[in-house]
């Protein structure tokens, strides 16, 4: 059995080589990056450090990140994301060219209702051909799941596609 510490780890060693590989494979789209939950900031600013010419847009219900990794508040979108998605949707269209989402918690049961809540909010948001990496299992229509990058530990992190057509 692997300790909570084992788990950590390979979460954020998963999250980093999905993330990283998510980013190599849109680099050529254009369309923003949506961060979906700023938490500490840790993955908002990898992301930002390895993107410099998308824009990316952050959704979080209260900004309680480090300094360093604050996204100005231009670039954030505050509120419950139940809310927020949909005016998002109304305002831009399917335009993402890469969403991240790392919403949950430490409880399994509550995070995969939560997944199954958002996953038809968060689906409409992606451009065609664009990626979805999700620290849990999403529950999508079209978005086909896609096979892990070298160094991601599976159960761990989770990329999904949207079909060109």
């Amino acid at each position: 059995m692997s300790s909570r510490l084992d788990l950590f780890i390979d979460r954020m060693v998963s999250q980093r080589a999905c993330l990283d590989h998510a980013i190599a494979e849109t680099a050529g789209m254009p369309g923003p990056i949506y961060e979906l939950g700023l938490g500490n900031g840790r993955t908002y600013h990898h992301i930002r450090n390895r993107v410099a010419d998308r824009d990316i847009l952050v959704f979080e219900r209260a900004v309680a990140s480090h300094p360093d990794s604050t996204p100005p508040p231009e670039r954030t979108v505050l509120g419950e994301v139940t809310e927020t998605l949909p005016v998002i949707l109304a305002e831009r269209g399917a335009v993402a060219s890469l969403i991240h989402a790392d919403l949950g918690g430490h409880n399994r049961a509550k995070n995969d209702a939560f997944a199954r809540l958002i996953s038809p909010l968060v689906e409409p948001l992606l451009a065609p051909g664009g990626l979805m990496v999700s620290s849990d299992r999403m529950y999508f229509a079209k978005l086909r799941e896609q096979p892990l990058p070298a160094g991601a530990v599976p159960e761990r992190c989770f990329v999904y596609r949207k079909p060109t057509a």
